[in-house]
């Protein structure tokens, strides 16, 4: 939990990852180049001190990543996105199986992805009941631009992912989390475009579709459509990076998020483990608009809008009660720890 002026912030990180990226667990040398290109990213956006050596990066082990996220980090509740690439790795990068693992240690710390594909079709909808009945599934991750065989990736309207979208809803799922941002090699940029973010939103008014990223380097078109759809939302991860390295491009973005979506509709993401949530909240909770941005678009971060971006948005997305979640966080093994550290 993160304090300021004694007062307690409740901090959802709705956008992180536990994965395995290990050389055993490549498939072939896209598995080596994929993770390279994260690392490449963490090291050059990370502050020097977080910038963790190679060999960890690739599979840092759920020791470090509680610690990361709940001891050092600020974190109260952390979504665990799923990404499984399995062209690219043996048992998948990052999978609602293997992240279940230490959410079942962690179980109020934890939110739980699962994803789709259409191009499954069929056969795909009964694996879909399947991994909804055997696992504590709180929303979707969709990775649109994941190779399948031939084929470069898919769009969220495809006939296909509607079906899919059709019985999300009818189990019960209310978020789909859709990564709309900056390609990673090998992948295609071209299949992490918006534009089907605004036929699924119109189509689909009774799902929330959380834009991971806000569409980087698609800005523009990702506000443009958002302003629009009611129910699309932009999740910040990567966005909250750059509040190190380029902080004028970071206030750009966040005061353009917050004029065309306002202030109920932003949510934190640190992105774990490209990059650390304690440096990144450490600096948002400080940061202030330029005097030029702020006068242009007649804003600043308030106290207020701070708390909503860190974990009332997302808190209510899911249906969370924060106080009643706080109770419950107060007697588990995490919380233990945080005393003892005090």
């Amino acid at each position: 939990m993160y304090s300021v002026n004694g007062e307690d912030i409740f901090v959802v990180d709705g956008h992180m990852h536990f994965w395995d990226a290990g050389p055993d667990n490549h498939k072939n040398d896209y598995g080596n180049a994929w993770i390279k290109c994260f690392y490449d990213y963490h090291s050059a956006l990370s502050p020097a001190d977080y910038v963790w050596d190679f060999d960890k990066y690739c599979n840092y082990g759920e020791e470090a990543l509680v610690n990361d996220m709940f001891i050092d980090g600020y974190v109260d509740v952390a979504i665990l996105n799923s990404t499984y690439l399995y062209e690219f790795f043996k048992t998948g990068f990052n999978t609602h199986q293997k992240n279940n693992v230490v959410k079942q240690k962690h179980p109020d710390r934890f939110m739980l992805c699962g994803s789709y594909d259409p191009r499954d079709e069929e056969a795909g909808l009964d694996r879909f009941r399947e991994m909804m009945a055997g696992y504590p599934i709180s929303g979707l991750k969709l990775y649109t631009a994941e190779w399948r065989g031939d084929s470069k990736g898919w769009k969220l309207n495809d006939p296909w992912s509607y079906r899919y979208l059709e019985l999300a809803q009818e189990l019960g799922i209310k978020n789909v989390h859709v990564h709309k941002g900056p390609t990673i090699y090998p992948l295609s940029r071209d299949a992490f475009d918006v534009n089907d973010v605004d036929y699924a939103a119109t189509d689909f008014p009774g799902l929330n579709f959380i834009v991971e990223h806000v569409g980087l380097p698609r800005l523009d078109d990702f506000c443009w459509i958002a302003t629009q759809e009611p129910n699309v939302y932009a999740g910040t991860s990567v966005a909250m990076a750059f509040i190190n390295s380029r902080p004028r491009y970071f206030a750009e973005i966040m005061a353009n998020l917050l004029f065309w979506l306002g202030e109920d509709r932003i949510l934190f993401g640190s992105d774990y483990a490209i990059w650390s949530p304690k440096w990144i909240i450490d600096k948002f909770m400080s940061f202030q608009f330029p005097d030029d941005i702020s006068e242009e678009f007649g804003m600043d971060l308030t106290p207020a809008i701070r708390r909503k971006i860190m974990g009332e948005n997302a808190a209510r997305l899911y249906g969370m009660d924060i106080e009643a979640q706080r109770t419950k966080l107060a007697g588990d093994e995490i919380a233990a720890r945080l005393s003892s550290a005090t």
